[in-house]
């Protein structure tokens, strides 16, 4: 029984620092943009929004 509980406990570790390392990789990607980029992905992204027509 207690071996078990080890390998749970190992599993849930692993499975934190996995996590942990998706999350950083996605700020080093967003934090990548300049903020000119960011506003001009904003700016296409609004026009395309309310050029849809809407049902």
């Amino acid at each position: 029984m207690r071996r078990w509980w080890k390998i749970l406990g190992l599993a849930a570790f692993a499975g934190v620092a996995a996590t942990g390392v998706v999350i950083a990789r996605a700020e080093r990607r967003r934090r990548a943009y300049t903020p000119e980029e960011i506003r001009e992905r904003l700016r296409a992204r609004h026009a395309e929004a309310t050029s849809a027509p809407t049902p």
